[in-house]
């Protein structure tokens, strides 16, 4: 197949013609081919409007976790958190994108110590030195916005608070490592090792995933080492970075529920999370 040239016009494998103004960009992805790199679908690349209409979006759910740790504390329970997310998502104007997704019957995720991911909220009462992952998602007028963040109740063991400082250093430093034109596996190379540095392993079963007009599209986004060319880090792609960092093994376990992941040696698991879209100079964080 013949590469495209400036007096070309552009075709998507579903036959759609684009403008001519997306030709240098065709050019250059027609380079990063050739050397072996996934090249995202034109569909995966997020418009101005598209951006614009996850930005709301990311507003619910940024003010929802913002304001969550108002809860966290010794005695609340965890479907008292959901409670309060479910009415302050609708408050907002948004919609909780959890509530019946595939079957999750709550309207956020509530992991506490060594549950890892995908924690459902019930009768569990929080207790002095526990840590919790709160992950929020908004749904605004079709768009999704997706994060999370770490919380501690009370007086937390020190083992407990460094896993919670390395997992939000692991995330930051899994965005830095986002660069226009980049590889998509650069993400994972760089929070493994830093994960392997303070003496963690990183969850593999579970990643970080492409979203906007669903709450999961591709690219899926490995937050360990692998070798050769993933995806090509094309400004427009919007996904999140969410490393999931255990204590102790990488092996986790789902629960009888078919939603809750835990670690299967019992230790404590961490994690962040923020979605993200590839620019042209770097990366934008949307929340």
């Amino acid at each position: 197949m013949r590469r495209l040239s400036r007096n070309d016009e552009c075709w998507c494998g579903s036959g759609l013609k684009y403008k001519k103004c997306h030709l240098d960009q065709d050019l250059k992805l027609n380079e990063y081919a050739g050397q072996g790199y996934i090249i995202p679908h034109r569909k995966l690349l997020k418009t101005k409007e598209q951006l614009d209409g996850l930005r709301k979006s990311a507003e619910i759910t940024k003010a929802v976790l913002d304001n969550v740790g108002s809860l966290i504390k010794e005695g609340v329970t965890t479907e008292e958190i959901n409670q309060w997310v479910h009415n302050y998502t609708i408050e907002l104007g948004g919609i909780p994108a959890p509530l019946n997704y595939q079957g999750f019957p709550k309207s956020v995720c509530t992991s506490i110590n060594e549950v890892i991911c995908h924690g459902i909220p019930d009768d569990t009462t929080l207790k002095n030195g526990d840590i919790i992952n709160i992950d929020v998602t908004t749904i605004l007028n079709g768009y999704y916005a997706d994060a999370s963040r770490m919380f501690m109740v009370g007086e937390v063991e020190e083992k407990a608070a460094k896993l919670v400082q390395v997992a939000k250093e692991c995330m930051e430093i899994g965005i830095d490592a986002v660069k226009p034109y980049g590889d998509l596996y650069d993400i994972g190379r760089a929070v493994e090792e830093h994960a392997k540095a303070n003496g963690y392993s990183v969850v593999r079963e579970y990643g970080g995933h492409g979203i906007g007009r669903s709450f999961h599209e591709d690219p899926h986004v490995d937050h360990f080492a692998r070798r050769g060319k993933g995806m090509l880090l094309v400004p427009g792609l919007v996904f999140t970075v969410e490393p999931m960092i255990n204590e102790g093994g990488p092996e986790c376990k789902v629960l009888e529920d078919d939603w809750t992941v835990v670690t299967r040696d019992g230790s404590l698991s961490a994690q962040w999370e923020h979605t993200i879209v590839v620019t042209e100079s770097g990366v934008e964080i949307l929340v």
